[in-house]
């Protein structure tokens, strides 16, 4: 644990909400906050760092990572089922079998296990994927 029992702990929250609220600012807007969760300290970096999120772990044993994506067009490959929400930012998907479709702040698409999908990202583009397994 980086913090401690005392009081200072509570000013090391405060100090790591105030840091998501700043690389992150429509998570506040638009997503509720997620309590009782560990947040790995190691980003997860895609494509020479211009995909980058973190993992929340919950107490249930699920997890989430919180993300964001810069312009580009990435491919990416699922072990299980996923639920990416786009919190901010617009980009297109293709799933397989599927024509591109656009997706933007608000919505969700759902990603079946074990398949590659590509991205299209238009705009710096927040998000929250869910996994099922």
């Amino acid at each position: 644990s980086c913090a401690g029992d005392g009081p200072e702990r509570g000013a090391v929250a405060s100090a790591a909400a105030a840091a998501v609220a700043a690389f992150f600012p429509s998570l506040k807007a638009s997503m509720s906050t997620f309590d009782n969760v560990s947040v790995s300290i190691a980003a997860n970096l895609y494509f020479d760092g211009r995909v980058s999120s973190r993992t929340l772990r919950f107490t249930d044993g699920s997890q989430k990572t919180l993300g964001i994506m810069l312009p580009g067009e990435y491919e990416f490959g699922t072990d299980v089922r996923e639920l990416m929400e786009i919190t901010a930012g617009s980009l297109d998907v293709r799933l397989p079998g599927e024509e591109w479709r656009s997706v933007k702040a608000g919505e969700s698409f759902e990603v079946p296990a074990q398949v590659r999908f590509q991205l299209k990202v238009h705009a710096v583009t927040d998000y929250c994927c869910s996994y099922f397994g």
